[in-house]
């Protein structure tokens, strides 16, 4: 049973509009396949075109947001999780906040009062996905809401608190001021290199922050980016793994493990000096309906079964468990009770 509280997250909540496109499409508004970018000029009527497909659905998303219910939704406590992040006040605000309540996760959201909601165009093909973020109210989140007695409250509570690199981009204060509490409190620290454009061009963000990060997830891509950015001249993933494990902690931090999954290829975790691999649960390809929201449910699913105190193996398993259940739905979405044992 997990404790109240036990894990919480902080990260910028984005509806996904997720539809089938074609190849036609990805040309039109010059994106690729299993990419995550910020949108530009260019990109923004591209959630109006989406909105008008037959196939369109709204889900609740965000990288943080998606992790964070799928924990929740694997430890079946409600209360176990908790999340903050800003929405706008509007019909999607509002959406979300139903969707946190049902899934048994408590939001504090901070509203404001000028910027729309955040959405995330999930462009589809062939069961891989590209997403776009347009972050608008995401944006918005200040550490003044995190310093809010009530909401400073959920810190004091967790004892795991998990980023996604995504938030580098919104409140990097917000961020460093949890990752101090973690490391003077001897909580677990949590990030996620999230996305190459994270890597590559808020490196001095990112590197802030990590000697804080007692477990940094990431996957095959943004490991390699990683490493080219800094001239580390290897493509082997689990040499870079090892080599972000070894990076420098912040005073009081004992290890950091690095965990990266490889899509269908074993999940490499290193962890004092030492690389192992875990393959993950193959899928048939006709059984895939998209990749959408796997990464996040890795980690979800891992945090869930390391929020109880269970080994990196058990966690790793929980972590497959998790993807490979929203790989065969749309979004991270997931039946009403888990099967994992």
């Amino acid at each position: 049973m997990a404790a109240n509280g036990v894990l919480l997250g902080m990260g910028n909540p984005l509806l996904d509009i997720s539809a089938v496109v074609d190849e036609d499409f990805l040309t039109k508004y010059d994106v690729k396949l299993n990419n995550a970018i910020l949108a530009e000029e260019k990109h923004l009527p591209m959630y109006d075109e989406l909105s008008s497909k037959g196939n369109v659905e709204y889900i609740a998303g965000g990288a943080t947001q998606n992790s964070i219910r799928v924990a929740q939704w694997m430890l079946q406590t409600p209360g176990a999780t908790s999340y903050m992040g800003c929405i706008g006040k509007d019909k999607y605000g509002e959406e979300m906040k139903k969707n946190a309540q049902a899934a048994g996760v408590t939001a504090h959201y901070y509203e404001d009062e000028t910027a729309p909601t955040g959405t995330c165009a999930v462009c589809v093909v062939g069961g891989e996905r590209s997403l776009i973020a347009n972050l608008s109210a995401a944006n918005c989140y200040k550490s003044e809401h995190l310093k809010k007695p009530e909401n400073w409250a959920l810190v004091e509570k967790a004892k795991y608190i998990y980023i996604a690199g995504f938030f580098l981009t919104v409140s990097p204060d917000s961020i460093q001021l949890v990752a101090e509490h973690a490391a003077a409190n001897n909580k677990v620290f949590l990030m996620n290199l999230s996305a190459p454009f994270i890597c590559e061009f808020f490196r001095d963000a990112q590197e802030k922050v990590l000697p804080y990060v007692d477990y940094i997830f990431g996957n095959e891509t943004e490991a390699r980016i990683f490493s080219k950015v800094r001239g580390w001249e290897t493509e082997n993933v689990e040499e870079i793994a090892l080599k972000i494990s070894q990076l420098p902690l912040a005073e009081g931090k004992q290890k950091r493990i690095a965990v990266i999954t490889q899509g269908a290829d074993p999940v490499v975790v290193a962890e004092d000096g030492k690389v192992k691999t875990f393959p993950v649960i193959l899928l048939p390809k006709e059984k895939l309906v998209d990749t959408n929201g796997a990464g996040d449910a890795f980690v979800g699913g891992f945090l869930s079964q390391l929020v109880q105190g269970k080994s990196i193996e058990d966690s790793v398993k929980g972590g497959c468990y998790g993807a490979n259940v929203i790989i065969q739905r749309s979004g991270c979405t997931y039946p009403e009770k888990p099967d994992f044992n």
